[in-house]
């Protein structure tokens, strides 16, 4: 089952990620492919070894893992929803347990001392936090001036009237008014203040890879969250085929 799921999820611009066992990351699932994302917001960073990252809504802390192997780096590895404890047990069975810290927290009440980081990364869970326009201001004093900050999120191609279109209406959520585009992204983060050298794109057919991913996963692990929250991606994503909905990817420098 294992390698005919690698060869199912074999995606050659992710080189990287391809090395970890794909039943791990599906038993992991917790939205689209973390590692994936992850690898796509890296190849736009500069990470070097030893640097402070804080992985910021790391979830099951499968992106902190990879930081550390990949790149060498001290994690600190924070979420709300997923213990430490959790987190840990995977940190520890994947050798990580000397470049990975996990930690409880609030993505607004972070217990961090100013300047403490020289790069911040968060994959698949900024927009849950970081649409007000006060929060980039706030989470920049946590890194060294110069530090980088990088997100990969589920996004738009183009911003959406408050009509949905009718393709997408039997599927919405709540939750999907935070998918915003590049170009929105980009202005929020230009206007901050406290970032430079904003780059903002969107990941080519990273609707494709949400959805083979997405169906993949159905038919791989009995991970229950899974089960009962991405029949509803799978549904959207093909209703969509890539007119509206991907992944955003904003990049910038503290100034």
């Amino acid at each position: 089952m294992t390698e005919d799921l690698r060869q199912r999820l074999h995606r050659a611009r992710f080189p990287r990620s391809a090395g970890y066992d794909p039943q791990w990351m599906a038993d992991n699932w917790m939205g689209p492919n973390a590692l994936w994302l992850l690898e796509w917001l890296c190849s736009g960073l500069e990470l070097t070894p030893g640097a402070r990252v804080l992985d910021l809504g790391c979830g099951r802390a499968l992106t902190s893992i990879f930081l550390a192997k990949e790149f060498d780096v001290q994690v600190v590895a924070a979420d709300l929803w997923i213990t430490p404890t959790d987190n840990w047990h995977r940190i520890n069975a994947a050798g990580q347990a000397d470049l990975v810290t996990p930690l409880l927290a609030e993505a607004h009440d972070l217990p961090f001392a100013e300047g403490y980081f020289d790069a911040i990364i968060s994959v698949d869970a900024y927009h849950y936090f970081g649409t007000d326009a006060l929060y980039l201001p706030y989470l920049s004093r946590f890194l060294t001036p110069g530090g980088h900050i990088g997100i990969a999120v589920p996004g738009l191609t183009t911003e959406l009237d408050d009509a949905l279109p009718p393709h997408l209406e039997p599927h919405w959520e709540p939750d999907f008014w935070a998918f915003h585009s590049p170009a929105w992204w980009q202005q929020l983060w230009n206007r901050s203040g406290v970032v430079d050298n904003v780059r903002a794109d969107f990941l080519q057919d990273g609707w494709r890879d949400w959805l083979d991913w997405s169906e993949a996963v159905l038919d791989t692990t009995d991970n229950e969250a899974a089960q009962r929250l991405a029949p509803r991606e799978v549904a959207m994503l093909r209703a969509d085929t890539g007119r509206h909905l991907g992944f955003t990817r904003v990049i910038a420098r503290r100034t």
